[in-house]
Formats: C-alpha cells, sequence, structure tokens
C-alpha cells in the first residue's frame, strides 16, 4: 500500500515530547542592545573635563564621549566624582564641587545632547523620543570627599549627586577600604565607623545610592547590616574568578542579592582576569614610583598631573597583554548565575583605568558584550535587565525608601 509524501514525512519526523515547550530562537544583539537602555555605572572623565577642558561632545582618546557612547547606544553613565586623597590633601571637598560643576557645565553648554538625571525616570525621559540624549549622573568616589560633614553629602545631593562610594583606595572616617590592608602605617577601624554608619543612614533618607565597590569586606558586611535600601557595587567583579581584594566573595554577591542590590562589573583587566592581575602586580613598585614622582613634580599644576598620569597609566597598562573578552563575559556570566540575573549589571570604570580587555576599546564597543552574552544563551528579557533595568529598579527602590523616611 503507498503512502503519500505527508505521512511519511509525518513519520520520519522525530517524536514532539508531551509538555516539552518548543526551543526559543536565540535574540538578535542588535535589536536587544538598541532597544535597551544601557547604563554604566562608573566612568572617571570629570577629570578631563575640569584639568584638561576636554569637550563631551568631541571625538577623543578617552574612553567616553558624546560620539562614541551614541555608537555604542550607551543610554546613561554615572561620572565619577573622584578626588585623589594625597594630591588633593586639604581641599577633598572643594576638588569634588569643581569636577561636579565641570560635569553640570557639560550639561548646560550641550542641552541638545546631554540631559542630568536625578532619578531612574529622569534617565528613562532622556532617552525617549529620536534625540536619545544621554543622561548624565555623578557618583562621588570616596567619602573623604565629605571632610567629615553630613551637610556638605547633602549639598552633592542637591547639586546631583546620586550615589557615594563609602571608600576609595584610602580607609577614611567612614571605614575601612580593601586598598590599604596590609599597611602598617594605616590606623584600621574593623569595619564601618559610627560616622559611617550616620552617612549611610543619612544617604537612604535623601535617596542616594550606597556603593560598596572599594570598601573591606568587613566595612561591606557593617554598611549592609545599616542599610534600609538596596546598595549597589558601582564597579566590583566576581572574586571567585580573579582573586582581588577589590572583587566580591560568592557571599558578598549573594548578601547584595538579599539586600536586592546590583553588582555592576568592572572592565579592569586585573579585576577580570588572573593573568593579567599577576603581571600587572609584578610592575606596581615601579609605576607606582612614576605616579609618586608626578605628584611631587606637578603638585602644583593640575592639568599636567592630569596628562603626567594619564600618560603613565597607558605605558605601564600597554605593557601586559590585554585579556580576551571572554574574561570579561565570564565575570557578568558568574554574578548572574550566583547572585541571580537581577543583581548584575556593567560598572566599566572608564576613563579611570589603563586598558580595557580586547575589543572594548571605548563605550562605542559596548554591543559586542551584548553579542557575547547572547552567543551563552541570555533571554533578552534578561539582557535589558543586565544591561541597565537592574540599576533602574534599585534607584527607584531608593526613591521610595526616601519618601517613606522622610516621612
Amino acid at each position: 500500500m503507498s503512502r503519500s509524501p505527508l505521512l511519511l514525512l509525518a513519520l520520519l519526523a522525530p517524536p514532539v515530547l508531551a509538555g516539552s515547550p518548543p526551543k526559543k530562537a536565540a535574540p538578535d544583539p542588535k535589536e536587544v542592545h538598541g532597544s535597551a537602555i544601557v547604563v554604566d555605572g562608573h566612568a572617571d572623565t570629570p577629570q578631563f573635563l575640569l584639568d584638561l577642558g576636554v569637550d563631551l561632545t568631541a571625538p577623543g582618546p578617552y574612553h567616553v564621549d558624546v560620539p562614541k557612547a551614541r555608537a555604542g547606544n550607551l543610554g546613561a553613565e554615572f561620572f565619577s566624582i573622584f578626588v585623589e586623597p594625597k594630591y588633593n590633601q586639604g581641599r577633598h571637598t572643594r576638588r569634588a564641587l569643581d569636577l561636579i560643576d565641570a560635569v553640570r557645565s557639560q550639561v548646560d553648554r550641550h542641552p541638545g545632547d546631554l540631559a542630568l538625571a536625578l532619578t531612574a525616570e529622569d534617565i528613562v525621559a532622556a532617552r525617549a523620543g529620536k534625540q536619545k540624549k544621554l543622561a548624565v549622573l555623578m557618583g562621588v568616589e570616596g567619602g573623604h570627599a565629605l571632610e567629615g560633614d553630613l551637610g556638605t553629602l547633602r549639598n552633592f545631593y542637591r547639586l546631583g549627586v546620586r550615589y557615594m562610594t563609602l571608600t576609595w583606595s584610602n580607609t577614611n572616617d567612614l571605614g575601612d577600604s580593601s586598598g590599604d590592608l596590609d599597611d602598617p602605617a594605616v590606623k584600621h577601624h574593623g569595619g564601618l565607623t559610627p560616622f559611617g554608619q550616620e552617612v549611610v543612614r543619612e544617604m537612604n533618607r535623601l535617596g542616594m545610592l550606597v556603593d560598596l565597590s572599594h570598601v573591606s569586606d568587613a566595612t561591606f558586611a557593617d554598611a549592609l547590616k545599616v542599610a534600609k535600601a538596596p546598595v549597589i557595587a558601582s564597579h566590583s567583579s566576581a572574586r571567585a574568578l580573579t582573586d582581588h581584594r577589590r572583587n566580591m566573595t560568592d557571599e558578598m554577591l549573594k548578601a547584595v542579592a538579599q539586600n536586592g542590590g546590583v553588582v555592576m562589573v568592572n572592565f579592569y583587566p586585573a579585576f577580570i582576569d588572573d593573568g593579567y592581575r599577576k603581571a600587572a602586580t609584578a610592575l606596581r613598585a615601579e609605576e607606582g614610583k612614576a605616579l609618586d614622582a608626578a605628584d611631587a613634580k606637578y603638585k602644583d599644576d593640575p592639568a599636567a598631573h592630569t596628562r603626567e598620569w594619564f600618560r603613565i597609566e597607558q605605558e605601564y597598562g600597554a605593557r601586559v597583554p590585554r585579556p580576551p573578552l571572554a574574561s570579561l563575559i565570564d565575570h557578568i556570566d558568574h554574578i548572574a548565575k550566583v547572585a541571580g540575573v537581577d543583581h548584575v549589571g556593567l560598572g566599566s570604570d572608564f576613563d579611570g583605568i589603563p586598558t580595557t580587555p580586547q575589543g572594548i576599546d571605548s563605550a562605542a564597543d559596548l554591543p559586542k558584550i551584548t553579542e557575547a552574552l547572547v552567543a551563552r544563551g541570555y533571554s533578552r528579557e534578561d539582557l535589558h535587565k543586565i544591561l541597565g533595568g537592574n540599576l533602574l529598579r534599585v534607584m527607584r527602590a531608593c526613591e521610595q525608601v526616601s519618601r517613606q523616611l522622610s516621612k
């Protein structure tokens, strides 16, 4: 008895198991990235704006500017208000105010390209319509910029600062840093100080994100006990993959997830690749001497000092081969698996690091991260969370806590 061709195809087709959903096609990386609100948690570009007169709308040798942001669909950037503690002794707050002014001046000069964002909805509004402005936010990197004054914290918030990193690489009067734990000349507190606790509470009341990048493990734990709102790590990676104190252990990642916060992965090769970390560590003493000499030589010339620091960092960064992009993707993937996909984001450290992974030369290359994550099986929904949605959620939660505490 002859059978029809259609019947033969049906008989030869593999059986479909009851209850098994059809396999979804991989999302289009270009569509996913283009439709996302991409948020970067940390860029040190303001030093160039202030000291070198760089214009954000002009293409230059730096990682972040408006043309590169447009090319990479970067939607929002947290510009770091970083005050180098040794070079700026006695004028930490003054330097921070000057950097804030430099950032806000760029927004004033270029209203068609830049929009100051004070809330999560401001970021969304900046990306609406055809113009798609770059949403400009600010984060103070290091509580030493307060010079022990809570009033300064409130003034930073009024000027637009929306997060503060409790410490930089230096222990301060808020708590211990991860950067000087081995220095016997530094007096450590054993974690967060009483003043640091007061600062965290006031940040929660204001609606300012508490940033736990750079802090010691003890300071991290103490801050989570005090915080009433979700925290962030604006530019930190996973210690399980790269054994650096600046990175977070799996236990810390889980603690941030339990708090409802987000860890934004740093792009610096020494934080994402153990081979690079070991090679860079071998050069650290030599590079440190060069940087100290620059501090002394240009102590009264901030512009020359910034140019020399940039040159030295570029020189020493280039001495070690750049790790592959996969090293960065491994950290995003690891944090997504350990903390959950709702608790990972991007915190490049652009313009504050001497080099980057292969393929990521500036903000223009951010779509390559999305492409690599698509190849690892991430969905459109999860990618939108990683690229910026998680940070927007945390901002909204902090704004809600602020409203509750203010009552």
